[in-house]
């Protein structure tokens, strides 16, 4: 069995790869996409990306049935996988000793935080914090470089911290209204 030691080799391995095919010529960005569908009486999301899918739904106090994470913790989730991603990246970058990393979120969804006349909006994920438990023999010095970096280049981290512009369209369907059998 490999240690995690072992994997941040193989990372900065894929690092150097990633590095060299970003700064050729003809490079292009990689397109990402999801699909989310409501489902029926149900009310689930599922969330679509690549071949996974992710069942999404509110608790039973919300109308839903809690079949599945709701869409803020789901966001927690992919801020924590990206945090823990790029910590392993930058402790692979600066080759640090590692034995365990884990990172842990929280934050409140508070409906009193809404404002008059937006009774009816969900209220957003607010008071975000994270803390990164790691095993290291490293120095303390050589752990605040690499926390510098991963606040530097983490990039759900950092679209949370920075939002950008994000474009919306419709694409509404009227359908047809049922024809009446002919007399």
């Amino acid at each position: 069995m490999s240690t995690l030691n072992d994997y941040l080799i193989q990372k900065r391995d894929a690092l150097q790869h990633v590095v060299a095919r970003a700064t050729a010529p003809g490079y292009q960005p990689h397109p990402i996409s999801a699909r989310v569908r409501a489902e029926g009486r149900s009310r689930v999301r599922r969330i679509r990306v690549r071949d996974f899918q992710i069942v999404s739904d509110s608790p039973p106090d919300f109308a839903g049935y809690d079949l599945g994470p709701s869409s803020p913790e789901i966001v927690l989730g992919g801020l924590g996988s990206c945090l823990t991603h790029t910590w392993l990246i930058q402790v692979a970058a600066h080759q640090l000793p590692l034995e365990s990393l884990e990172v842990e979120l929280s934050g409140q969804i508070d409906a009193r935080a809404g404002k008059p006349g937006y009774e009816h909006v969900p209220v957003y994920p607010h008071n975000l914090s994270y803390t990164v438990h790691l095993r290291s023999p490293a120095s303390a010095a050589a752990v605040d470089t690499v926390r510098a970096a991963v606040e530097r280049t983490c990039p759900i981290l950092n679209l949370l911290r920075h939002p950008q512009p994000i474009a919306g369209t419709i694409d509404h369907v009227v359908p047809e209204a049922p024809r009446q059998a002919a007399e």
